[in-house]
């Protein structure tokens, strides 16, 4: 039975938003990335309009963010001053981000540049990724183990205004983190990512900052970024639909659990190339979809006010009538579905642990 969403005013199948919702957040789980570089082209092929799918993907992402810094700050795994730092460049880059999606969306050609932004970067981070997965495995077949660089330095390490991070034990340029901040704040503002693909990588190799702060550092840059991104998105387009969000949520935060327990027991270099090939196949589907598929006018479905349910109705006149307050109310709603998720998940541990000591 499909579900009729109020502000994208298309038609959807919660069971396939919740059930795609959840294979994102295992993989999201499992490799410790967000899960919009996927969710965000699933939406488009089921019929979400683009900016309709970055926008709520963005909101999803907040939530599930959220739940996950949360778990980070209980077992004190989090570099905030280096958050922080990362945050203000995110926020510009949001905001310049924001500006091309307005001016795009403006003579509309916002549908194809979405398209394009995807197909690009699923494809190069899709072959990086499959050509180190295919190392790692060739590597663990023949037993070798290769000997790293313990220092290489980029030009951004010469940056003026050094800062000590002493959480991370690092003496690094404030501007090192903020110029990283900025391309994932304009990226994630763009495609309706939280940007963690691109932002894990680059603390560990650009940053050096220490593998175990990653995560959660992340996790804590990423809950700023979609803020930010879910309010300009919602005040300035209306465009955050609770209905899916509802949906989404729900099903990435279960994901992510899932995930996150059975990355503590399988090897993850095999999954990291399937995962790979995923985002390649995900990369042609978009470029078929956008240059070579028949275009097709879609069908206006009109829905009367009168057959809307009460929450949709409810939904629907909350965003036309008190924009900025849905767009708050939105942020909110995120959050406290993520701490709750964080919490509940923490109480069950606890509880298994006093279990397993009963036993004992």
């Amino acid at each position: 039975m499909d579900v009729f969403l109020p502000i994208a005013q298309v038609f959807v199948n919660p069971i396939e938003i919740l059930l795609l919702s959840a294979i994102v957040g295992v993989l999201s789980g499992l490799f410790g990335v967000g899960g919009g570089f996927l969710m965000t082209p699933f939406l488009i092929f089921l019929g979400v309009p683009p900016a309709y799918a970055v926008a709520n993907e963005a909101n999803n992402i907040l939530a599930t963010s959220v739940s996950g810094s949360t778990t980070h700050y209980l077992k004190n795994t989090l570099d905030y001053k280096m958050g922080l730092m990362i945050v203000i460049g995110g926020t510009i880059g949001t905001a310049l981000g924001i500006y091309t999606f307005t001016y795009f969306k403006g003579i509309g050609k916002i549908d194809t540049v979405i398209s394009l932004a995807y197909m690009y970067i699923l494809a190069i981070i899709g072959t990086l990724m499959l050509v180190e997965s295919l190392r790692e495995i060739d590597r663990a077949k023949r037993n070798l183990i290769v000997k790293k660089k313990l220092h290489v330095h980029y030009w951004i390490h010469g940056l003026p205004l050094r800062m000590r991070f002493p959480k991370s034990k690092l003496y690094e340029s404030i501007f090192t983190p903020i110029i990283i901040g900025l391309v994932v704040g304009f990226i994630a503002a763009i495609m309706g990512i939280g940007g963690a693909f691109i932002l894990v990588p680059a603390m560990i190799y650009i940053i050096k900052m220490p593998t175990k702060l990653v995560p959660g550092t992340s996790l804590f840059v990423t809950i700023f970024v979609s803020v930010i991104v879910t309010f300009l998105h919602s005040f300035n387009f209306g465009s955050i639909d609770l209905m899916l969000v509802v949906m989404l949520v729900i099903g990435s935060i279960i994901g992510v659990q899932v995930g996150q327990k059975l990355g503590e027991k399988i090897d993850s270099s095999g999954l990291k190339a399937l995962l790979a090939i995923l985002l390649l196949i995900v990369g042609i589907a978009i470029a078929y979809e956008t240059f070579f598929a028949e275009q097709t006018e879609k069908e206006i479905i009109q829905v009367l006010t009168s057959d809307l349910n009460f929450f949709s109705l409810f939904i629907l006149e909350f965003s036309e009538d008190m924009p900025f307050f849905y767009g708050l109310f939105s942020i909110m709603f995120a959050i406290l579905l993520g701490v709750g998720a964080a919490l509940i998940r923490r109480v069950f541990s606890n509880f298994k642990k006093k279990m397993l000591l009963k036993k004992s």
